[in-house]
């Protein structure tokens, strides 16, 4: 038996086929709470992933508990021949098959976004599954929720949504600041805007989400460790402090070089001249993916104090694609 090792808040709701039964939890924190630098600008999904997986042991509970009272008499055996899921994921990780599962479910219909929209949770929640030999009756399904609307497809900076219920992955923020290695093309630098990890801007223009109240689960809490991060912070973190402050967080999945590369192109795209001296710190110290990232953002940000830093860099660096990135960023060779 497999057993899934991130935990979810399941209500045991059958779906139908295979006699799935598909839950969801919330995952819209409550912004008093959240609401520091870096949390603004890292996908709402990657933070419930992980402080969620702390309470696997009550929640396998509690789908014991409801197992009972669905009437199953044997709830032991049916959970020991139940299949789990490795990872919970959010719809848009997942294949189509977990959408498909969750709208049969009655848990939401797709939206234009190719996120699973609910009329009263909105987009803003976790997806599990629990594979049964019980049969269950299955759900009704919801309701179009989108009509006429294109609010996303509309506010997408990247054109990852080029038709209704259509998502291009290659083009989508989430795609370059956590799966894409290397270098990001110049041209794709200024789409991406702050964002450090993930994106949510086709869940937060929609209107379904206008309404939903924030999730009041403590364990939605941004940790301590992160809490106060800022931008500045995480371009100057060392490895160990990484490792230690992004202890079983998804931010990992970026791995340190790809988040610092993340913020370097957040502060260029923020033209803040607070965030120079940093910069200049990353373009001396920091790996070449990163230098080159840092150069750019200088001059993106621009003034005196930028062009100072870049010049001296210019003088020392030895590698040659940085050493092109520094003389783009202070406007050409000469």
């Amino acid at each position: 038996m497999r057993h899934f090792r991130y935990p979810a808040t399941v209500v045991v709701i059958a779906a139908g086929l295979l006699a799935a039964s598909v839950g969801a939890a919330q995952a819209l924190p409550q912004d008093d709470q959240q609401e520091t630098e870096l949390r603004r600008r890292v996908a709402r999904l990657e933070t419930a992933i992980e402080t969620l997986r702390s309470e696997y042991d009550a929640r396998l509970t509690a789908i014991e508990q409801q197992l009972a009272e669905l009437g199953a008499t044997q709830t032991e055996a049916a959970i020991g021949e139940a299949v789990f899921e490795e990872e919970v994921m959010s719809e848009e990780e997942r294949a189509d098959l977990e959408r498909e599962l969750a709208e049969s479910a009655g848990l939401g219909v797709t939206g234009k976004n190719t996120n699973l929209l609910h009329p009263e949770g909105g987009s803003w929640f976790l997806l599990g599954e629990l594979l049964l030999t019980l049969d269950l009756e299955p759900d009704t399904g919801i309701a179009d929720l989108c009509g006429s609307c294109t609010a996303c497809l509309d506010a997408c900076p990247t054109g990852a949504l080029p038709e209704p219920y259509r998502l291009d992955s290659r083009r989508c923020i989430s795609y370059w600041t956590i799966e894409h290695r290397g270098t990001v093309p110049e041209e794709v630098r200024p789409l991406l805007g702050d964002w450090v990890f993930g994106c949510d801007i086709c869940q937060e223009v929609c209107p379904v989400n206008a309404e939903v109240a924030a999730a009041t689960e403590p364990a939605l809490e941004l940790p301590a460790a992160r809490r106060q991060l800022g931008l500045a912070d995480l371009l100057g973190l060392s490895r160990d402090e990484y490792v230690e402050r992004f202890r079983r967080s998804p931010m990992k999945r970026a791995k340190l070089e790809g988040l610092q590369r993340n913020a370097a192109m957040a502060m260029g795209n923020r033209r803040d001249s607070a965030y120079t001296e940093p910069l200049g710190r990353a373009l001396r110290e920091a790996s070449a993916l990163v230098r080159g990232h840092a150069a750019w953002a200088l001059g993106q940000i621009g003034g005196p104090a930028a062009r100072r830093l870049l010049e001296s860099a210019r003088r020392d660096e030895a590698d040659s694609e940085v050493g092109e990135a520094i003389e783009t960023a202070l406007g050409g060779p000469g």
